[in-house]
């Protein structure tokens, strides 16, 4: 049995790991056509994840926290912390990933707007408690090394009665039935740590919050990223038959588990 000390030493390593892994791994640089860095690169990705998220600003209202103090946790080059801060909101970013932070810089520069973008580690936020009116976090809980940690950093820097946004992968997905079927390997399987989580298994991390609305989302849409007979497969029959089937059948199918909370 490993004592505690081991234990903070390979969290540690393991947490360095995660960092050196995303300092490397842009996520959807692949999908770029324009220099890293450029303004064309921003928009590319912008445009990029709001075509496979059109959900999102749906459910996701970035406009509603105008002069409201906002964290984003795991930021990455800042796309929709930019949204936030179009909508009046006061905007802090952190990630672990110090690449991701010098990116998101250049992200809010282009666009004119004002945040306070820091490297730090989402299981021990450098944050007093009760100092936001919102925490979002995005498809970062499943990549941490400590998911119950970082939900109660989230819990603990929120002020009593506001609101966390998080999202995870969904276990009992279509991509994941689609990925054993097709052999298609799914992004970032290569990362240190990539939990998928059922409804209950979500529920019990976010257990200490007052309230919470589990939403599941991201059902097919036609994909730029695979190629050949695959990419024929999944865009022009896949997505359209799979999207006549009616959502009372497929609504708990889709990737991405979304969490509304209440401290």
């Amino acid at each position: 049995m490993k004592t505690k000390r081991e234990n903070k030493k390979s969290d540690k390593a393991l947490l360095q790991e995660i960092e050196q892994y995303w300092n490397e791994h842009i996520h959807d640089l692949e999908i770029a056509e324009n220099p890293v860095g450029s303004q064309g690169f921003f928009q590319d990705l912008e445009n990029y994840r709001f075509e496979k998220l059109h959900y999102l600003p749906n459910l996701v209202d970035f406009n509603a926290w105008s002069g409201k103090k906002v964290l984003e946790v795991g930021c990455g080059v800042g796309i929709d912390l930019v949204r936030f801060a179009q909508g009046g909101a006061r905007v802090t970013g952190i990630d672990l990933a110090d690449k991701s932070i010098e990116l998101a810089k250049k992200n809010f520069e282009f666009h004119s707007l004002s945040a306070r973008l820091q490297k730090g580690n989402g299981e021990q936020l450098d944050f007093p408690d009760n100092a936001f009116d919102c925490v979002y976090a995005h498809g970062v809980i499943q990549y941490t090394a400590n998911d119950q940690a970082l939900i109660d950093e989230i819990y603990r820097v929120l002020k009593p009665g506001a609101s966390a946004i998080m999202m995870v992968y969904n276990r009992h997905s279509w991509l994941n039935f689609l990925s054993r079927t097709l052999k298609v390997k799914m992004e970032h399987t290569d990362a240190p740590v990539l939990k998928q989580y059922s409804r209950r298994e979500f529920s019990s991390l976010l257990k200490t919050f007052s309230k919470v609305n589990l939403v599941t989302e991201r059902f097919p849409v036609r994909s730029r990223l695979q190629k050949g007979l695959k990419a024929v497969f999944f865009n022009n029959l896949f997505v359209p038959v799979y999207n006549l089937i009616p959502k009372f059948v497929t609504r708990r199918t889709g990737w991405h588990l979304m969490a509304f909370a209440k401290k």
